[in-house]
């Protein structure tokens, strides 16, 4: 431990400089003072700001969601009586909130009175999975309320382990293969919120993946954790030609069949099964894990990069994408958010790239490498081959 700290000595001591200006109340002024210095010094105390009011912002997005404002606007421009009136709000409060929303370019005024979608609020209005999360939040703004209290009390503590049914209480580490039921689920209405919110989610996913990696060399993909098949139905627009294959726990399997019915894909071979518990069918050159490993604890994610590596043939690949942790210009959502999430939800942690390479050498992969996704904040893409 002593000769680590030696060989940062001089990091350390240029960073205790650093910040000892950084917090004298004469170089703040000095900085805002100096034309040379004053655009950074501003920039660094908005971006302060911004997070110790981010909240604030949060709530807004919450509230002009909720009262239908995106929606009534994605329909054409409105005034603010119009808006209170179809949100039951007195026109004062609607007046304020637009404000709000006004602020953080989600509406707009078009004309004196007259309310238009911000682009915020434009972008916002067609995203399905955004409006998902955005009311999914409220429940993990109840286990944030005392956010020390939830560290305290350890993981998977409050109402966001509740809603992930599949999570192992805080503490009973991995289910017995005989208690498999009471991690499942139960039966396909208990899973029913957290399938519908990945389907949801899951399309804004599936187009970074299909953007970055080419389908077509394989003859047939099995989705791990594959939910209802939003993943897969994605694939199939795609690559019609391709097998699917969909493995997950019974009561989510159960409630796939009608809605890939729906969609025209009741050839997709649908698997039943615990990858905590159960081998991986066989049959597919190409698994696709897709927002699955930052879910589960290490020793989980070891198991289950394992039983894909058993599955696959040789030169078969693996398709691992995720939000992932040290991300640039991207650490608010992989480090930030999925730390503080993965937390509340009593299972898995953030990962970087370099962790899960390592994972992946371990369970036998002879080749990994990342390619690269247009919004890694959405998601990063990892592809291994047996």
């Amino acid at each position: 431990m002593a000769e680590n700290t030696a060989s940062y000595a001089w990091k350390l001591r240029w960073l205790n400089a650093r910040n000892r200006m950084l917090a004298n109340p004469a170089f703040q002024r000095f900085a805002m003072r100096n034309p040379l210095m004053r655009r950074t010094a501003r920039y660094h105390a908005n971006a302060m700001f911004a997070v110790i009011t981010g909240f604030v912002q949060t709530k807004a997005l919450t509230a002009t969601v909720d009262a239908g404002v995106i929606r009534r606007l994605s329909a054409g421009p409105a005034s603010t009586a119009d808006l209170a009136q179809g949100a039951g709000l007195p026109q004062e409060a609607m007046q304020r909130l637009l404000g709000a929303a006004k602020a953080i370019d989600l509406v707009e005024l078009a004309a004196p009175d007259l309310w238009v979608l911000g682009q915020r609020g434009a972008a916002l209005s067609t995203n399905q999975g955004a409006l998902a999360m955005i009311e999914h939040h409220k429940i993990f703004y109840d286990d944030l309320a005392d956010p020390i209290a939830m560290l305290k009390g350890g993981r998977g503590q409050g109402k966001l382990a509740a809603f992930w049914t599949y999570a192992p209480a805080a503490g009973q580490g991995l289910p017995a293969a005989s208690d498999a039921a009471s991690w499942q689920g139960g039966g396909e209405g208990a899973v029913a919120p957290y399938s519908a919110l990945m389907a949801a989610s899951q399309p804004m996913v599936a187009e970074q993946v299909l953007d970055a990696y080419d389908f077509s060399r394989h003859t047939c993909l099995m989705d791990v954790g594959g939910g209802h098949g939003a993943f897969l139905a994605e694939v199939a627009q795609r690559h019609p030609r391709l097998s699917l294959k969909l493995f997950d726990l019974p009561a989510v399997v159960d409630g796939a069949k009608a809605k890939l019915a729906a969609r025209g894909l009741s050839h997709v071979s649908l698997h039943g099964g615990s990858f905590r518990d159960d081998p991986l069918p066989q049959g597919a050159d190409v698994i696709s894990l897709v927002r699955i490993c930052h879910d589960h604890d290490d020793d989980v994610v070891r198991a289950l990069l394992r039983k894909a590596h058993a599955a696959l043939p040789p030169g078969g690949r693996l398709l691992l994408a995720e939000p992932m942790a040290g991300t640039m210009g991207a650490e608010v959502m992989g480090d930030a958010y999925f730390g503080l999430y993965l937390w509340a939800m009593g299972s898995g942690r953030p990962r970087t790239v370099a962790a899960y390479l390592a994972l992946l050498a371990e369970a036998g992969f002879g080749s990994a490498r990342e390619v690269a996704t247009a919004l890694p904040m959405v998601t990063r893409l990892i592809v291994a081959q047996r």
